[in-house]
């Protein structure tokens, strides 16, 4: 079976880096990535579930009806318990309101965590991951990362559009998140890659493909 052969399953993001994410989610499966732009399909989900589980969920459904196809989604947050209440994970990406870059949000955070120090500043990360096709959730998961610590400041250089991952650090590897190689992942239990070996193994051993 050629490539394009292959049954399609939509990257259900706009973001170009969570786009490359999701293809390291699907390395090696009898699958077809496509993005939003190459199938030609716009979704707006509410993102307004309670959980991030229930936001992935919501995303794989609505993306997947758009397209008309297998659909992946995530959402994901950090977790910092020092904020108390005044810091939701579900809201990581939207917390300084709209017409902020990424930047700015950075900055903002890290004025946030300006009054912490030490294990104060500790810092973990929750992701959530479903698959849907054509508007029926088939399977979804959730995994916590492990634990660093949020940066003192924001590293020199543009700032990526996974940019809590630049002050996500790891003191013992001296790095943040996005710096650490696939070994160093491996060693902490990595939840991302965690969440590739159950992604790999539904759609090996118990995923049925749709008869369309």
């Amino acid at each position: 079976m050629t490539t394009a052969e292959l049954p399609p399953i939509l990257l259900a993001t706009g973001n170009g880096d969570k786009q490359t994410a999701f293809r390291s989610l699907l390395n090696g499966l009898p699958l077809r990535p496509v993005t939003p732009k190459e199938a030609g399909v716009s979704a707006s989900p509410k993102e307004d579930g309670e959980t991030h589980l229930a936001i992935a969920q919501e995303k794989a459904v609505e993306w997947s009806r758009a397209g008309a196809m297998l659909a992946i989604a995530s959402d994901g947050g950090l977790v910092i318990p020092s904020l108390g209440a005044s810091w939701e994970s579900r809201h990581t990406r939207r917390f300084a309101g709209p017409g902020v870059d990424d930047a700015q949000r950075a900055e903002l955070l890290l004025e946030l965590m300006e009054p912490f120090t030490g294990a104060d500043r500790k810092a973990t990360w929750v992701e959530s991951v479903a698959v849907a096709h054509k508007g029926r959730l088939l399977a979804s998961w959730e995994l916590q990362g492990a634990t660093g610590v949020i940066a003192q400041a924001l590293p020199s250089g543009p700032v990526p559009e996974f940019w809590a991952f630049t002050l996500w650090e790891f003191p013992e590897q001296g790095r943040s998140y996005n710096q650490l190689s696939p070994g160093e992942l491996a060693a902490l239990d990595d939840h991302w890659t965690r969440l590739g070996q159950l992604v790999r193994r539904f759609f090996l051993s118990v995923f049925v493909p749709p008869q369309d």
